[in-house]
């Protein structure tokens, strides 16, 4: 019988498989690695993942934040959400590593610039993790922090200044505060505990974005008088998917940061999905109690709550106490959303409540719940820290906005605003051929 094209293909494949199946006792037995390599290697290839998957949320915040926002400004958010973590790789790898990362002064260090530095230059001397690695799990950090100013601004912010700013935030702001912390600084040596970033990632995007949203003003027609009014987003759908990967990706936020692969990482991966879960049904039931309707986009920013409250403490809370993290903190995004308002601060997709208030909150439960460290002193210890970081952002982000308002401008033009930054900012539209809602009014 013939054989045909396919056949041949398959026994090729077959053919090379059994002899690098038979090729390969003989390399391993040669070059056998020792129980320390293989442990490195493992560790390395678990952080890449890990920063893999954080690097992804990248695309949960882009869908959560354009589906909560109106359609005529989705080109722009979903270009904000591209560009954003390539200028924070960039800004990272040129100083804000070195600044984060390089031992020596408690409140910040220099050298080792663009990665030219030693292990011992970035504080690993001594650990199994290679700097390419570690680089690329805390930049996508840094890609984080800068992400979440994108929603609180959204709608209204120029395209050239948020750039300017995530510049400005990625490559100073957050790895200086972040050396305080995680860089071996005065808050870490005073006790100070962010085990993955409640404070360091979600409360430094926050009070940036809080900074911006404040000097931007609100919306058109966002209040009437001292009321607000709703603007609905365009797809509840992409915020939802949204919201799913960002779940997924928090498994590489949260686990990751043990940076080795041991048996922690599945006991952090437990505490961060208990507590994304309760914050998911405690939004949703709060939601449901306070406006006579399940919520779907509170559901949606409980989620990311519970998420953002736990990452303080999630290698040492117990259980139930992430359960009650989580909880807590779904609870509050319902309240916070209406203060917020009441301030007049517009915040288009919760932004500050989810990252700013629920980080502080997840911070401060530390100090509450930490099966080793929680006392009064503790405690004091982190809303010591909550304090300092949100005076140093503000004040940061306060400076360098006011210098972008005075040489660019921040805000687009009211008419810009009224068509769209689509195409106002973009000359381009994301469902360009679909008719709009208010054809008539735009013309």
């Amino acid at each position: 019988m013939k054989l045909n094209q396919r056949s041949w293909f398959f026994c090729l494949l077959l053919t090379a498989g059994l002899g690098v199946g038979y090729g390969t006792p003989a390399v391993a037995q040669s070059e056998s690695l020792t129980s320390e390599q293989v442990q490195a290697v493992l560790d390395n290839v678990w952080v890449l993942i890990a920063a893999v998957l954080v690097i992804f949320m990248n695309a949960g915040f882009a869908m959560v934040e354009a589906g909560f926002c109106r359609r005529q400004n989705a080109v722009n958010i979903l270009a904000k959400n591209l560009i954003v973590f390539a200028i924070a790789t960039l800004s990272f790898w040129t100083i804000g590593f070195s600044l984060m990362f390089a031992p020596g002064s408690p409140i910040m260090h220099s050298g080792g610039f663009f990665l030219s530095g030693t292990p011992a230059d970035y504080s690993l001397e001594g650990s199994r993790l290679t700097v390419s690695v570690f680089f690329l799990f805390q930049a996508a950090f840094a890609g984080t922090a800068a992400t979440i100013v994108s929603g609180a601004v959204a709608e209204r912010i120029r395209f050239i200044s948020f750039l300017l700013f995530s510049a400005f935030l990625s490559s100073l702001v957050y790895p200086i505060i972040g050396h305080w912390i995680w860089g071996g600084g005065w808050l870490a040596r005073i006790g100070f505990i962010d085990f993955a970033g409640s404070t360091v990632v979600h409360s430094v995007g926050g009070w940036a974005a809080l900074t911006g949203a404040i000097l931007l003003g609100p919306r058109l027609d966002k209040f009437q008088g001292d009321l607000p009014q709703a603007i609905p987003g365009h797809s509840l759908t992409l915020s939802v998917l949204g919201g799913f990967i960002l779940w997924i990706g928090w498994f590489g936020f949260n686990p990751g940061s043990v940076l080795a692969a041991n048996l922690q990482v599945p006991y952090v991966a437990l505490t961060t999905n208990l507590s994304a879960a309760a914050g998911a049904i405690a939004a949703t039931a709060v939601a449901w109690n306070r406006f006579s309707n399940p919520d779907l986009s509170m559901s949606i920013n409980g989620l990311l709550a519970g998420l953002v409250a736990i990452t303080a403490g999630c290698a040492n809370v117990s259980p139930g106490a992430a359960v009650l993290i989580g909880a807590v903190a779904g609870s509050l995004i319902v309240f916070s959303v209406s203060l917020f308002e009441a301030a007049r601060i517009d915040d288009p997709v919760g932004a500050l409540s989810v990252h700013l208030v629920c980080g502080v909150w997840g911070t401060l439960a530390v100090g509450l719940f930490d099966r080793t460290y929680a006392s009064p002193v503790q405690l004091f210890t982190q809303l010591l820290g909550v304090i300092i970081v949100g005076l140093s952002t503000v004040a940061a982000s306060l400076l360098f906005w006011t210098i972008l308002n005075a040489w660019l401008g921040l805000r687009v033009t009211e008419a810009a605003e009224r068509v769209g930054l689509d195409i106002s900012e973009h000359g381009s539209e994301a469902y360009a051929g679909f008719p709009k809602p208010n054809d008539k009014l735009d013309a």
